[in-house]
């Protein structure tokens, strides 16, 4: 069984700045990508970013965050960062990690967080 768990966001003011970790725990063997979605009720889910474990963590952003987020992962800690600056009162969403992890079988399987509530607002 592998467990996704986010820390950090909340309540920012419009320009300040937050930092999201997840961490993935359990059975895993390798951990090939990680990355956080979006979500506004009402809308689709949107993509922030995405990194990979190949090629030294290649990246991929949403439009809208490009130099903005930032992400990051420690592979010793099975965990991945998203440094978010400059945010907007349109950054407001729920957050989602997740992560493309094997097991000792080595089959791929998608995991989720339980998704972390960020509000820009003054």
């Amino acid at each position: 069984q592998v467990q996704l768990v986010e820390s950090g966001g909340g309540l920012v003011q419009p320009g300040g700045s937050l930092r999201l970790s997840c961490a993935a725990s359990g059975n895993i063997f390798t951990i090939n990508s990680m990355g956080w979605f979006r979500q506004v009720p009402g809308r689709q889910r949107e993509l922030v970013a995405t990194i990979t474990s190949a090629g030294g963590g290649s990246t991929v952003y949403g439009d809208s965050m490009r130099g903005r987020f930032t992400i990051s992962r420690d592979d010793a800690k099975n965990t991945t960062y998203l440094q978010m600056n400059s945010l907007k009162p349109e950054d407001t969403a729920v957050y989602s990690c997740y992560a493309i992890i094997a097991g000792p079988s080595l089959h791929q399987y998608d995991y989720w967080g339980q998704g972390t509530q960020d509000t820009v607002s003054s």
